[in-house]
């Protein structure tokens, strides 16, 4: 029987036999454009995988017992002679070494840029706490006006205070 026919036997939808057989890994036979076929042990097998979820069983925790067993392929394995996988291991091992010391190169790299960061960080704090060390000894020493040349930005410029205009409009109208 074709997915199809076994959706009608079972009243589900073809996509629901589908995802059953995918998502439990079910081993079906196929044609030759992909579609599943269906024996009567492989209808049985979903009835009883449409039992155990009818009886409240989520799809990940329904057990199925298959009465067929398997078939497999053996992979033959190629012998390899030791001397080739000697040579092999040792190519590996050398990658390695390239590959931790490409690793310790980028991170000593990385170290000697985070470091130089922070000394120029920790120069401009210096030099930002003389600045402010400086001011405010002088306008704590004493209560002349400073120069325009000394004072900060924010305090050589006064805010400019909007006219409110009225258009004649809405005076007139009270809008």
């Amino acid at each position: 029987m074709n997915t199809s026919a076994v959706a009608k036997l079972l009243g589900v939808s073809p996509s629901t036999i589908q995802r059953w057989v995918r998502q439990l890994g079910l081993q079906m036979e196929r044609n030759e454009l992909g579609h599943y076929l269906f024996k009567e042990g492989d209808i049985e097998l979903l009835k009883q995988v449409q039992d155990q979820l009818s009886k409240g069983i989520i799809l990940q925790d329904v057990t199925v017992h298959e009465g067929k067993t398997r078939k497999g392929t053996l992979k033959t394995i190629v012998s390899i002679d030791d001397n080739v996988t000697e040579k092999l291991l040792e190519k590996i091992e050398m990658l390695e070494k390239k590959l931790n010391g490409k690793a310790d190169d980028v991170v000593s790299y990385q170290l000697l840029q985070h470091r130089r960061e922070i000394e120029e960080l920790q120069a401009e704090v210096k030099s930002l706490t003389e600045r402010i060390e400086k001011l405010e000894s002088k306008q704590n020493g004493s209560k002349k006006e400073l120069p325009a040349d000394n004072l900060l930005v924010f305090d050589t410029e006064k805010p400019v205070q909007k006219i409110k205009k009225k258009n004649i409009l809405t005076s007139l109208f009270g809008f």
